[in-house]
């Protein structure tokens, strides 16, 4: 009777054994996928699209690279066009987080699409020419000649419209063998010697690093242009999108923009 009993209590302990050996193990798994749950979204990884204008190219990809390294987890995208190709986009709905544009007038058209603006940099134009300035252009009268080649951006584009701002206020009539979509193909046009000038941003001038050169136009016949930058209502990554547009207003962006020939807002 003792044995038997005893034999009882050991088949008992082994049943109960065997049943709560995988109940532990489900305990286990279950533990790690609650734990799995709750780690941190700093493993997140956010991609963050930014509409420039066309002259921030160079200086922006400078600055995605710094603000990716104090910002880890986020990598920043862009697309550069002419402001009034991206305000175009923006209307459209393509999917963007962010924008900034080359003049206050294209932001201001998308008040509806966009958070509050704040300017984030400044520019002002320049008469673009070949390396060694081969025809001699010195002001902007010297572009009514008419033996010289002169492309001008289109109107609708900001820097088209800037130019035609100072031409107009000098009296000048300037007849363009061509009109671009934005100031980096008037810039190409130039260094690649289709055409004797243009009129560009300072700081593309800057950015062709020899290839093209710049003449100066006096304060009083200039314009300054200025670069409003936002965050897109329709952003997915809302939260993103207005932390980068504040980073750009910053002292480490700030300094990007300065180095690159950026004036202050």
């Amino acid at each position: 009777m003792s044995q038997m009993f005893t034999r009882c209590r050991v088949t008992a302990a082994l049943v109960t054994t065997a049943v709560l050996v995988p109940l532990a193990a489900c305990g286990s798994n279950d533990s790690k996928k609650d734990s799995a749950a709750a780690s941190p979204a700093a493993d997140k990884k956010t991609q963050l699209t930014v509409l420039a204008a066309a002259s921030l190219t160079d200086v922006f990809k400078t600055a995605g690279a710094a603000y990716e390294k104090t910002h880890p987890g986020t990598t920043v995208k862009f697309s550069f066009a002419g402001s009034q190709e991206l305000a175009s986009q923006v209307k459209q709905g393509a999917p963007a987080d962010a924008l900034v544009t080359a003049d206050t007038k294209t932001m201001d058209g998308l008040k509806a699409d966009t958070d509050a603006p704040s300017v984030i940099a400044k520019n002002r134009l320049v008469i673009a020419v070949g390396k060694g300035n081969p025809k001699g252009v010195k002001t902007l009268k010297d572009l009514t000649k008419s033996d010289l080649k002169v492309v001008l951006a289109a109107p609708e584009v900001p820097v088209g419209r800037y130019s035609q701002q100072v031409l107009d206020a000098q009296k000048l009539t300037v007849k363009p063998v061509s009109q671009e979509a934005n100031v980096r193909a008037v810039l190409s046009k130039v260094e690649l010697g289709e055409a004797d000038s243009g009129i560009v941003y300072k700081t593309d001038v800057t950015a062709a690093q020899g290839k093209a050169q710049a003449v100066d136009i006096p304060d009083d016949q200039n314009a300054i242009a200025s670069y409003p930058a936002a965050a897109l209502k329709d952003s997915k990554n809302a939260k993103a999108a207005d932390t980068f547009v504040k980073w750009l207003n910053g002292a480490e962006a700030q300094k990007i923009l300065a180095d690159a020939g950026f004036q202050k807002p």
